[in-house]
């Protein structure tokens, strides 16, 4: 077996202070691939010094300087892509063509940071009284955290670093100990790209890392994604040690079918969105909620397309990979029989899938679940895995209310061919994402992600406008000069260094 996945700091691969190791599987072979250091304490302690010694001077380096760097990152990872992409399957599981998609949304986010001289210019005001100036800059917060979950290990990532990085912060990284890797390929990327050492660190480990970072006294701001209780948790430390915090968290997200939308593309939107990546995103539709009266032949359809995926190895050209874990695997079979408890009709069960894989993987097949009560935990609790539910209303405003009545409030959509509808629809969800005749609405880089209520604790969303204002302070400056000054003379072309 290969050396642990280290830690990276200070521009170098590091085992750190700790001892303590964690198992990282290959969930499509169901075996330990690798060890990772599961660093405490001492080793953020280590990072997060690293990264305060580095930012000074990364914060005085100009903004062209910096932008070189995003740009050569840039190029190096959309080079590379399939490189990172064959990473991502192999530790998480999803097919390589899901993994591919993963890059390049995150790569769509290296795009938009390379624009940091225009996202971070102030504004001006001449005159504002007799003689005097008002004008505001905006400046980096110092050592930010990134805290990443398992289902996204490199997309997440991008979400948050490259635009820290592009505002002049210096970043520590934790990402899940379940697929590490992808986080010391990023480093690596970044030192190659012309990073300084210490501006990028990244932390291996579990809950100790989590909570030394959220208390650090030299981490300035927090970002996470992850589950609800945990993004509350880590929303509730952070803040209570004074640090400023962007938490996403879970999502039970619903597609609302009118009877008037294009059933086929209606069956395979909800396929796609219901079985992506084993259903392990925040932003998969879980549940389908049918107006009356096309609900017998919405299911029909959605059986007919799901018959037709083939579960197996990511490496081998299939639908849909393995869950990340066992034991995430035995979690998400366990609401299966609980909606046969409850009442709901198993249309399609997963468990019995015959996987084209190693018969130890942790397979769970596509699932459906209709006449689901909206009483039942397979309701209201996230599931996160490949089990797609139908609930069944009579009107707009029943699926509307529905909808609203969560405690999530991550992304929705409505399928449908009626305009007045949909943008009734968009007016009256309480969702901070909607798709309208989209499935999975995640906004393009320069908008912002996130939702609302319990899926977004902190004012500031990820990445767009929301990531530079969250990672940088704006400075307001009144000026007044009494005497021109003169610069002497100079007949060279200007130029930016």
């Amino acid at each position: 077996m290969h050396d642990p996945i280290p830690h990276w700091i200070a521009g170098e691969p590091t085992t750190g202070a700790s001892t303590d190791r964690g198992d990282v599987y290959d969930p499509a072979l169901g075996t330990v691939a690798r060890r990772v250091v599961l660093g405490g304490a001492e080793d953020v302690d280590a990072a997060v010094a690293a990264a305060a010694a580095a930012f000074p001077a990364w914060r005085d380096t100009s903004l062209a300087r910096r932008t070189a760097v995003l740009f050569a990152f840039r190029e190096r990872l959309a080079a590379r892509s399939a490189e990172l992409a064959a990473i991502l399957t192999a530790e998480h599981g999803k097919v390589l063509g899901d993994a591919a998609g993963e890059v390049a949304r995150g790569l769509e986010v290296v795009d938009f940071a390379c624009g940091i001289a225009h996202l971070s210019k102030g504004e001006y005001s001449q005159n504002a009284s007799t003689g005097v100036d008002v004008y505001s800059t905006r400046e980096p917060v110092g050592v930010v955290g990134v805290i990443s979950p398992f289902n996204f290990p490199a997309m997440v990532p991008l979400w948050f670093v490259p635009i820290a990085i592009a505002a002049g912060n210096a970043v520590v990284l934790k990402p899940s100990e379940k697929d590490p890797s992808a986080s010391v390929w990023l480093a690596e990327l970044w030192k190659e790209a012309g990073l300084p050492d210490g501006v990028f660190n990244v932390v291996q480990g579990a809950k100790p890392a989590v909570d030394r970072l959220l208390a650090h006294p030299d981490v300035a701001s927090i970002s996470f994604v992850g589950s609800t209780p945990i993004a509350r948790y880590v929303y509730e430390t952070a803040t209570s040690h004074g640090k400023r915090v962007q938490a996403l968290g879970g999502a039970k997200n619903h597609m609302l079918v009118l009877p008037d939308a294009d059933l086929d593309l209606v069956a395979d939107s909800a396929v796609n969105a219901g079985f992506g990546s084993a259903g392990e995103r925040c932003m998969a539709i879980s549940v389908v909620v049918a107006v009356e009266p096309v609900a017998d032949e919405l299911v029909a359809k959605v059986t007919e397309r799901m018959h037709g995926l083939r579960v197996g190895d990511g490496r081998r050209g299939c639908d849909m990979g393995p869950l990340v874990t066992r034991e995430h695997r035995d979690k998400v079979a366990s609401y299966i029989a609980l909606a046969e408890q409850d009442g709901a009709t198993v249309v399609v069960d997963g468990r019995g899938v015959a996987p084209d894989g190693a018969a130890d993987g942790f397979w769970l097949g596509p699932t459906l679940l209709d006449r689901v009560p909206t009483s039942s935990r397979v309701y209201t609790e996230e599931i996160f895995g490949p089990v797609l539910s139908i609930v069944r209303v009579r009107t707009f405003e029943e699926g509307v209310a529905l909808i609203n009545s969560g405690a999530f409030g991550n992304g929705t959509a409505i399928f449908t061919n009626d305009g007045g509808a949909a943008r009734r629809f968009q007016r009256e969800v309480q969702v901070g994402m909607i798709g309208v005749n989209v499935p999975i609405p995640v906004p393009v880089a320069y908008y912002s992600f996130g939702g609302w209520r319990q899926s977004l604790f902190g004012d500031a969303k990820a990445y767009g406008e929301d990531g530079v204002r969250f990672f940088t302070r704006q400075k307001a400056v009144t000026s007044r000069w009494l005497d021109p000054s003169h610069g002497g003379v100079d007949l060279g072309f200007p130029q930016n260094a």
